[in-house]
This record gives structure tokens, sequence and C-alpha cells, in this order.
């Protein structure tokens, strides 16, 4: 299923463009298909190191963001995703690059198997990029909204810094709580995709592919 989404998502890349790409098993599928365009693509910006070097080792040259004017698409999975297209990202540590890259992109393609779908964002824990120093705060801030935080062992992130994965939520307002997670002092960022959702799914079944838009 997840090589059926990944092939199913290369019509969305534009020819003589860029592209962003996405960490995890299932970008790593559309990686893969990738390669197939490498000529035909001005090249990639990736989310995270991983996928430069899985980028890379398929000849397809990658960019910084800061070189590139424009972003038609990005593309990349998602640790769960909702009808209304929010997501929440980051179980591969990811979490602040592939914000970033979904902020600049005109168009967020959410690559995912049908497992990925709820009706209630928060099954997953929620991951929640922190600097250091501020790992004590952000525990117990992130504590008051009723989750669990737990320091996620032995992983710091591309950027340097740690994870916190948020437990036991139900995720009744995602955008409300994306902005309220983010003023906290000492967060990076959160692995909530609600404020910028995708803006189309490709959905992997047993029967195939096929595509949601919001609600």
């Amino acid at each position: 299923m997840k090589q059926a989404v990944a092939r199913a998502a290369i019509p969305h890349v534009v020819e003589g463009q860029v592209v962003g790409v996405g960490t995890g098993s299932t970008a790593n599928f559309f990686i893969d298909e990738l390669a197939s365009l490498r000529l035909r693509i001005r090249g990639a910006v990736a989310s995270s190191e991983a996928t430069r070097k899985r980028l890379e080792a398929h000849g397809i040259e990658v960019l910084d963001l800061n070189e590139v004017s424009r972003l038609p698409v990005y593309v990349d999975g998602a640790d769960e995703i909702n009808r209304s297209l929010q997501m929440i990202k980051g179980g591969g540590g990811a979490l602040t690059r592939e914000k970033i890259v979904a902020a600049v992109a005109e168009k967020v393609v959410c690559i995912a198997d049908q497992s990925k779908l709820v009706a209630v964002l928060g099954r997953f824990p929620l991951p929640v990029e922190v600097i250091p120093m501020a790992l004590g705060h952000v525990r117990r801030e992130l504590a008051r909204l009723g989750g669990e935080p737990v320091v996620r062992e032995h992983c710091i992130t591309d950027n340097g810094n740690l994870i916190i994965d948020l437990h036991g939520l139900e995720i009744a307002d995602a955008a409300a709580l994306e902005s309220r997670i983010n003023q906290i002092v000492g967060v990076v960022t959160s692995g909530l995709f609600a404020r910028r959702p995708a803006d189309l799914c490709l959905l992997a079944s047993g029967s195939g592919v096929q595509t949601l838009v919001a609600d």
C-alpha cells in the first residue's frame, strides 16, 4: 500500500521544478519512485538528513530551501490524519523541518495507508520538539494540557533538540492546540499540522488508492 500511494503521488510532481520530500517509510517509497524523474525535475528539498541521503543516493540533487523561490508541491506521509486533512507528524523526529517545508509549499500531498485515517487526532502520541534547556519547563506545561509527556529516549533531532511525546490526548480543536503548544517558551514546534493541513490525501487500502480532500 505504501508503494501504491507513493506511485500515485508522482503525477503531482511538476516537471522542471523543485519538489519537497518528507521523511519516513512511506516517503522513502516516494523517493524511490521519484528517481525515475530525476532528469526531469530541478531537484528536491529534503525535510531531514535521512531523506537527503536517500535522495542523493538516487542521483537527485538536493537544494537548500533558502535557494528555492518556488516549491509547487511537498509530498510526505503522516502518523495520523483526519477528514479535515489535519495531521500528526513527527514519529520520525523530523517535524520541524517538515513543517517548514510544508509552510513554503503551494500544495501539500499526504500519502498514507488507511490505518492512518482517524476520526479524532491523538491516538498517536503528539511529538513536540523542545530546546534542551527548557525540557523541564515544557514537560510541566504540557502536563497541564491533560496528556502524559514522555521524553523520547535516545533521540536528538537534526536541529540538536529533544522530543517530548504527549500521550493520551483526544484533540477536538487541533488548530487551537497547535497554537497553544507553540506559545510555550522552549518549544520549537509541535507535530500538529492543523493550521497548515494537507491539501489532499492519497489513501491506500486493499482496494486501491483514493483521493481525499478536506471536509
